[in-house]
């Protein structure tokens, strides 16, 4: 593992490199999946991880906002945010990991152990990420979890668009047929929900839009920025921290969190603690992802996890009577995120 400015070897990976040059495994670490592969072992255990995080966040926010119906999307994203940043703080300043990429040019033990320069120059990144917090944490009230990740599975189209306009990253037919297969299995789902809520929907849609930005510009600024995972983490605390903590102060969240009646219950406190946990492991693994492989492959790692998502949601917390133009559109989505996964792992 990468060392930086003396520090003892992290004990995560932390980005697509490692100082060696062959992406933080050694020969066998990196070698293709299958052969012919676009995707290698790390790059698909980062997707993995990124997933199980992924689905595991979805169901505490949701217990949280609606099983509970704690008022309050904002002071939850403002606690991981809090939670994240002390963590990253503790890690680093116990030199168990480093903010950097053993790279010379960006020395580590500065005020803020990056540089200001660094700082401002991924200050886009952390806003995109602010945005991107907000919106999809109000986005999992309003709308059922199945519904919820059947039209979140429509991000790949933003995202594309994103990394078009950013990278001018082009895609193979084969990959644009899998994501048109997924946005038409979405709007024969979306089509036949009985529980239709057009503000739930819009700000599904805005969530979608932030998301796909997000990612874009993880890949656009991260591998230029000369930070790691952590690193990028760690300037996103910083710079959105402060702008949630005045959000929630003006907007009365924090006084209405105070008043909530189940703030000291067990069940609720361990909501908040996991969700916590869960959504550090969450940006980490986002990063991570993103970086190994792209921002696309991020988003259909999304939309994989659904079917998951999709059936404990159901069981968890209902929502969705059954219907079967609604499955039929369901089960067209999950069979387009199949068909991309395997265009990936073919290096088509």
């Amino acid at each position: 593992m990468a060392k930086g400015g003396g520090e003892r070897g992290q004990l995560l990976p932390v980005s697509a490199d490692d100082g060696k040059g062959n992406g933080g495994g050694g020969a066998g670490d990196d070698a293709a999946l299958f052969k012919g592969s676009a995707m290698t072992r790390r790059g698909a255990f980062a997707a993995l991880s990124y997933m199980a995080c992924s689905v595991l966040l979805v169901m505490f926010n949701k217990a949280a906002l609606s099983s509970y119906n704690f008022p309050c999307a904002n002071v939850i994203t403002l606690l991981q945010m809090v939670c994240s940043t002390c963590l990253l703080y503790v890690l680093r300043r116990l030199k168990i990991i480093s903010f950097t990429n053993s790279d010379p040019s960006v020395p580590s033990d500065s005020l803020f152990f990056v540089p200001f320069r660094i700082l401002l120059r991924t200050t886009p990144l952390s806003l995109a990420y602010l945005l991107y917090m907000l919106a999809s944490m109000e986005s999992v009230r309003g709308v059922n979890v199945p519904m919820y990740t059947t039209l979140r599975r429509t991000t790949v189209v933003f995202t594309m668009t994103m990394e078009y306009f950013l990278a001018k990253q082009k895609h193979t037919p084969p990959i644009i047929g899998s994501v048109a297969l997924i946005v038409f299995g979405a709007f024969i789902a979306g089509a036949r929900d009985l529980s239709f809520d057009a503000r739930g929907y819009a700000i599904v849609f805005v969530a979608n839009i932030t998301t796909a930005v997000y990612l874009a510009t993880i890949n656009r600024i991260g591998k230029s920025s000369g930070l790691n995972s952590f690193g990028l983490m760690w300037c996103n605390g910083l710079v959105c921290g402060p702008s949630v903590l005045f959000l929630t102060y003006i907007q009365g969240d924090l006084k209405r969190a105070i008043e909530f009646p189940y703030l000291y219950s067990p069940g609720f406190q361990a909501v908040l603690l996991f969700s916590c946990i869960l959504a550090f492991l969450l940006n980490y693994t986002i990063f991570w992802n993103t970086i190994l492989n792209s921002a696309l492959t991020q988003s259909m790692c999304g939309n994989l996890k659904d079917f998951f998502t999709v059936g404990i949601g159901w069981v968890l917390f209902g929502g969705l009577p059954f219907d079967l133009l609604n499955v039929i559109g369901q089960g067209l989505g999950f069979l387009g995120s199949g068909l991309y996964a395997y265009c990936k792992i073919k290096g088509k």
